[in-house]
Formats: structure tokens, C-alpha cells, sequence
């Protein structure tokens, strides 16, 4: 023992100091090899998982005489992932690959409270610094090097307290993470169905107390381009479109300020107007078009394309909104846009081409009203939950900081 240490937050009965422990005093490497047993395998986010539960295929040797053995408590990390968390507490019997290291307790030892003592930003940064690797695709961590590190321990009461805290705010992060996603399912499920498919002019889902077809319209006969500029700085909002959030404040969402400070030369936009970022990403092959919701103002880079709705009586917001998180526009693009126009990710398409593309609407727009106010709704629930979850997730990230010293 080294020298004696507290965390910020403890629980109440315990007073002790922790002890500075090699980690070799805490576990053992499990040497055992076996060909016996269910594939696990070692997750960043999740920590251990089944491999039959990921998803993924299967590139396992045919041979797995000399794959590690795992018993239920141990811990197994991958050693080249370690400074990235790549770790966690095995719940079941099985075995891992060769390249992962698989560790033991010791009596005195909760191997749950080490799988998230394991996982602080400081354990992290350790682990980065006793990595051995010319760069970071190499960089590992074998046991000998491992064992050697030393951490603050406290008595294993106190670790199973601490462990069972995390293990119950993992529970609800878990609960609510499933209601997100079930959530997200719905979504995707009702753009899907709410929209004519291509060839259709019909949804194959809708409200009670419509029918008959929709009607072909342009974009252009129902929205107009706004090109009005930002004259004398009028507004000092840099916006930018995030899949989640829509149009927000650039220091919200990049945590800095991407536009320069002279924004006189930028569009102005205003609260419901829309806008078109022909830059393509992850699960926007075609862009991105939203709408100005959190703000009166922003102002937008002339590489957009803003555009307003011309009457209202044609074309509900809430609709045009939902009908552009939807893949029905994409195919007018894609006509007026090819893979050979394209460059550096930035669509190469006009205004006027885009104005060009076709798009089915109701011919009730009370049928439109009803599908915008629907995923209106369904997307605030959606985003309530967001918040909870990312609240949970913070509580924790706080606490995996201040519970361990």
C-alpha cells in the first residue's frame, strides 16, 4: 500500500480510506483453454454480449482449441480496445477469442464494481498510457502490463454497494433505452406506410374516414425559394442541420462556431420556413431538408436552398415537414443529381432543379393536417424520451467520476 485515498461521493456508513492496489492484487489471468462453450465477445458500449446476439458473421477459426476460457464473473477485455473501454463483466460461460484477455477475482474482489471502476475516464487514460504500440492501431495491453497498474480499492462491502448502484442505473438506462428505440421503430414503420410508395398513389395505412387518391403536385407550385439576406447583421444565429434537432445554433451543436463573424452575406431564415443541405452523410444520401423550429431567425450559408410555403391552404407545414424525413423525394433528386455530378459529398443540383421534384399529397388537407399533427406528436414523445436517456446517461457519467477515487 502506497498511499490512502476518498472519492467525492460515497454512501453513508463508510469512512475508510481506500487502498492503492496493484491490480494483480485483485485478479488473476484464467489461463484455461477450451473449445467447449458458447462465443462471446467483448463490446466498446455493451461490454460482454453473446455473439449471437450482435448481429454479425461469424469469422471464428473452425478450430477453437485455444480459445479462452470464461466463467460467469470474470472479466474479459480486448487487449488493443482496452483504452477505448473495450471491457466488461462476463454474466455468462464461454469462450473468447485468443486476443482477448480474461481475468479472474480474488477473494476481497466484486469483479462488477471493478467492470465499472474499469471503465472511469481515469482508468481509461491509464490504460491509454500503459498501452505498447507504436500508434494507436497497434497499441495494446497484454496481462503483465495490466496487472501492474495500480488503483484505489475500497473494502469489498463498499464495492458491492457501489456495484449495485451502477448495476440498477444500468437497469433503467436499459428500460428506457428500449422505449427509445421502440419508439424510433414505430417512426421509421409510419414514414414508411403513411407515404405512397413509388408507382402508388395511395398509402398503405391512413387515417379512418379517408380516401381516394393522392395528387401528383411540383415542389414548386407549392413552396417558393427565399434568398433574402441577412443585410446589417440582422440576425447573429449560424445555424446548421442536425438530423435530430433540425436547423439549430452551430454553437449548440458543434460546441463552436463554424461561420465567420460577418454574416451579412448569409440567408436569413425565419421560424417555419425550410431549408435544403445538399451535402450528403450517414443515412442522408441525398441530403438533409428541415425546418426552422427552435428559433425566430437564423441565418444559413448560401449553400442552402431555403424556401417558404406559398399557400398554406395547399400544403400543410407539419406535413411537408414529416414528408421530408421520409426516402419519397429522393428518387427526384437522384434523377436531377447523379453520382457523377456529385463532389466532395455536396450534391450538384439547382434550386431549380430541386423545385422541379414531384411529391403526392392528400387532396383532404385535413388528411394532411392529421398525419403532421400525428408525427408531430410521435416525434416529440420521441424526443422526451431522448432527453431522459441522455439525463440518465450524464447521472452516470457524473457518478463513474465522483464514486471512485
Amino acid at each position: 500500500m502506497s498511499k490512502q485515498m476518498k472519492p467525492t461521493i460515497r454512501f453513508s456508513g463508510f469512512t475508510d480510506d481506500w487502498e492503492e492496489l496493484e491490480l494483480r492484487e485483485c485478479f488473476d489471468e484464467r489461463q484455461e483453454r477450451s473449445a467447449d462453450g458458447e462465443l462471446i465477445s467483448v463490446t466498446i458500449n455493451e461490454g460482454i454480449k453473446r455473439f449471437s446476439e450482435l448481429g454479425r458473421h461469424d469469422n471464428s477459426s473452425a478450430d477453437k482449441s485455444h480459445y479462452k476460457k470464461v466463467e460467469i464473473g470474470d472479466i474479459a477485455y480486448n487487449s488493443m480496445r482496452m483504452w477505448q473501454g473495450a471491457s466488461g463483466y462476463s454474466p455468462y460461460s464461454g469462450i473468447l477469442s485468443p486476443a482477448y484477455t480474461v481475468i479472474t477475482p480474488k477473494s476481497g474482489t466484486d469483479s462488477k464494481y471493478f467492470a465499472y471502476c474499469l471503465k472511469t475516464l481515469k482508468m481509461i487514460h491509464i490504460f491509454q498510457l500503459n498501452s505498447q504500440g507504436i500508434t494507436s492501431d497497434t497499441w495494446n495491453l497484454k496481462y503483465p502490463a495490466f496487472s501492474v497498474i495500480e488503483t484505489a480499492v475500497p473494502k469489498v462491502d463498499e464495492q458491492k454497494q457501489i456495484a449495485l448502484l451502477f448495476t440498477h442505473l444500468d437497469h433503467i438506462i436499459n428500460l428506457h433505452q428500449h422505449k427509445y428505440d421502440k419508439l424510433l421503430t414505430v417512426k421509421k414503420s409510419m414514414l414508411e406506410k403513411m407515404f405512397p410508395k413509388d408507382g402508388a398513389d395511395v398509402p398503405e395505412i391512413r387515417f379512418k374516414g379517408f380516401s381516394g387518391a393522392w395528387e401528383k403536385h411540383k415542389l414548386g407550385d407549392l413552396v417558393e425559394r427565399v434568398v433574402r439576406k441577412n443585410l446589417n447583421n440582422e440576425c447573429s444565429l449560424p445555424l446548421t442541420i442536425s438530423a435530430q434537432y433540425g436547423l439549430i445554433d452551430q454553437i449548440t451543436y458543434f460546441n463552436n462556431r463554424i461561420a465567420s463573424r460577418d454574416v451579412s452575406n448569409y440567408y436569413l431564415v425565419l421560424n417555419g420556413e425550410f431549408a435544403y443541405n445538399k451535402s450528403t452523410s450517414d443515412g442522408f444520401p441525398f441530403g438533409a431538408v428541415k425546418r426552422l423550429d427552435l428559433y425566430e431567425k437564423g441565418v444559413l450559408s448560401t449553400l442552402y436552398i431555403v424556401f417558404s410555403i406559398k399557400n398554406y391552404k395547399s400544403v400543410n407545414s407539419d406535413f411537408l415537414s414529416v414528408f421530408f424525413d421520409t426516402d419519397r423525394w429522393h428518387k427526384g433528386v437522384s434523377e436531377r443529381a447523379t453520382e457523377g455530378a456529385r463532389n466532395h459529398g455536396l450534391l450538384n443540383i439547382s434550386a431549380e432543379d430541386f423545385f422541379d421534384i414531384d411529391l403526392y399529397l392528400p387532396k383532404d388537407d385535413g388528411e394532411q393536417a392529421k398525419i403532421g399533427a400525428y408525427m408531430k406528436q410521435l416525434y416529440s414523445l420521441i424526443n422526451v424520451h431522448q432527453k431522459e436517456l441522455d439525463k440518465l446517461q450524464n447521472i452516470k457519467k457524473a457518478l463513474l467520476e465522483k464514486m471512485f477515487a
